[in-house]
């Protein structure tokens, strides 16, 4: 069996990805494989194969994107809640590196270093992408299960409660 991460979506859809947090009704939910900016997540197409939004049907792009939202609503709020020196969350839909439909979704902090909290995340030095301190490990579970569960209150409540 090939590692998870040859193929992110597959590993979702057949239930071996362990970053995912929420399945969705167009997206996975899933917590970033980085934690330097704490509770950085991704929403990952369901659809294998399927590298760009325009990639799909209207309808289906919707879908997508209204998945990104919740998402986005859920980091947000569970950051906020964490660490008072929450600032922001920056949404991104890149693909640049990885040849699969997924956003990127980035807590942004007040205490980050002055010369990069006001410019893109992908200006932080390499090695802050490789920190074996930062990375995603056990000490992120209760993260991780923090953000699935402001997943599920927001899917439960009335302004997510609808069929788009």
């Amino acid at each position: 069996m090939s590692d998870w991460r040859d193929d992110r979506v597959r590993s979702a859809i057949e239930g071996r990805n362990p970053t995912v947090f929420a399945e969705l009704d167009a997206a996975f939910a899933v917590i970033g494989d980085v934690q330097f900016l704490p509770g950085y997540s991704l929403a990952l197409t369901r659809v294998p194969g399927v590298d760009r939004l325009t990639d799909l049907p209207r309808r289906e792009r919707v879908r997508f994107l209204a998945d990104v939202d919740l998402v986005a609503t859920a980091v947000e709020a569970v950051c906020a809640a964490r660490d008072p020196r929450y600032r922001r969350l920056n949404v991104e839909i890149l693909g640049n590196t990885h040849p699969f439909l997924h956003a990127h979704l980035w807590p942004r902090y007040d205490w980050e270093p002055e010369e990069i909290v006001g410019k893109p995340v992908w200006g932080y030095p390499d090695d802050r992408w490789h920190d074996p301190v930062t990375a995603l490990g056990q000490r992120h579970e209760e993260l991780r299960t923090a953000l699935a569960a402001e997943v599920d209150r927001l899917r439960a409540s009335a302004e997510y409660g609808f069929d788009g």
